[in-house]
């Protein structure tokens, strides 16, 4: 299965999601309980109304929030929130994904607001985001995926609308998107785009939850069978389009994924194995997605060496600079490919190893319905630098845990 993510129209709110999700068939009562149990976590705040409900935005039906608080406070530390949606976890018994995934939520809120601030963690105050709508969203949205069990597809995203002209906060007003949002998604490889609706499409915690949802961006929907399709409604009406995030689920064709890339090759003759093994290293840093040399001979017997990057548009330029800076080549070949991929799926986890903590990230491939992972090579290296162990015992004490807790 693949889900698909499409805010290109709407934007993305935490709402949009969890109602996108229940209109998608989480278990709405499931949510609404989960959601009351963890109101007692934030004190000062009372859900008075909270349900879901059909609404029809500019002619199309889709499922709605209705969440009526009665609040006494208008700021609290992101310490606050965040206990309050580690107690929430706890108390629902959430699996450990889910509580990963609602963790790695509001940390991604915290560190956005921190850089943003030139703060710590600790001492980041949220405003806007400091209403109970934020344990309401990001619980949520955790209990319905889990509900759909959801963890283990594929999930892309389509870009990301963010809207135009200018928003007045707490902090006074600045052009739309708000830093927040800007911070949150510059290390993902999500994509965004404007367009003429000025006002803000997409709101941060919508983006975190998006963030950690997925990581991965497609300008078009994928080669699908359409299974199920969900509408989220945000709390907003315009006047050209309707506000609601689709979530579609669909069947894949195959087990294969496919995408298009750039392969760069050269020919130099001239150069030293130090430097062809530099560029290896500077290919990699620098976004390729593979890069190889081979031995072979040219005209005149003459011995060369064929350098081939695979990268993509969002690194040619970098990887075509470093190729005539380190290598001196006077032409560089560029061609596109298509490429047929086994599906697999990013992962990071927690890991204590003989008294220290650890994040490992490793990916998960899937092929005729049978599953194998392979840890982050870099990872790898470094945690068994810091254990004083071999790569091959390392991967060995690695692979144990995370087959133990996570596959």
């Amino acid at each position: 299965m693949v889900i698909i993510i499409d805010p290109y129209i709407a934007g993305i709110s935490g709402d949009m999601i969890l109602c996108s999700l229940v209109d998608l068939g989480a278990n709405k009562n499931k949510i609404l309980e989960g959601i009351k149990l963890s109101e007692k976590y934030l004190p000062g705040s009372k859900i008075t109304k909270i349900d879901f409900t059909k609404v029809t935005k500019h002619g199309i039906e889709a499922t709605g929030l209705i969440l009526d608080v009665d609040e006494k406070t208008h700021e609290r530390k992101g310490y606050e929130i965040k206990k309050a949606i580690k107690n929430s976890a706890k108390k629902l018994e959430l699996s450990e994904k889910t509580t990963r995934f609602v963790d790695s939520c509001i940390d991604a809120l915290i560190s956005a607001e921190s850089k943003i601030h030139g703060i710590s963690p600790d001492s980041v105050h949220f405003h806007e985001a400091s209403s109970i709508d934020t344990l309401v969203d990001i619980i949520g949205v955790g209990i319905a995926m889990e509900d759909l069990d959801l963890y283990n597809e594929e999930i892309v995203s389509m870009p990301i609308c963010v809207g135009s002209g200018t928003i007045t906060f707490s902090h006074g007003t600045m052009t739309n998107p708000a830093s927040a949002i800007l911070e949150i998604l510059k290390n993902s490889n999500l994509m965004i785009h404007g367009n003429e609706e000025k006002n803000e499409l997409t709101t941060p915690t919508g983006a975190c939850i998006l963030i950690n949802l997925t990581n991965n961006p497609v300008e078009y929907y994928p080669t699908i069978k359409i299974d199920s399709i969900g509408y989220g409604a945000g709390n907003n009406n315009f006047n050209n389009f309707s506000n609601v995030l689709k979530i579609v689920r669909g069947i894949k064709k195959n087990n294969f994924e496919s995408d298009s890339v750039i392969v760069l090759e050269t020919n130099v003759d001239d150069v030293s194995g130090e430097i062809l093994g530099n560029l290896i290293e500077k290919l990699m840093v620098d976004g390729a997605k593979d890069a190889s040399i081979c031995h072979g001979i040219t005209k005149k017997g003459r011995p060369t060496n064929l350098v081939s990057v695979i990268c993509d548009n969002n690194t040619l330029d970098k990887i075509t600079e470093t190729l005539i800076t380190e290598t001196g080549t006077l032409g560089i070949r560029k061609t596109f490919s298509n490429r047929i991929i086994v599906p697999r799926i990013n992962h990071e986890i927690k890991l204590e190893l003989e008294g220290e903590d650890f994040d490992v990230k490793y990916k998960v491939s899937s092929f005729n319905e049978k599953s194998t992972f392979k840890i982050e090579f870099e990872d790898l290296k470094k945690i068994a630098d810091s254990l004083n162990k071999s790569i091959k015992e390392t991967e060995s004490l690695i692979r144990k845990e995370i087959i133990q807790k996570d596959v």
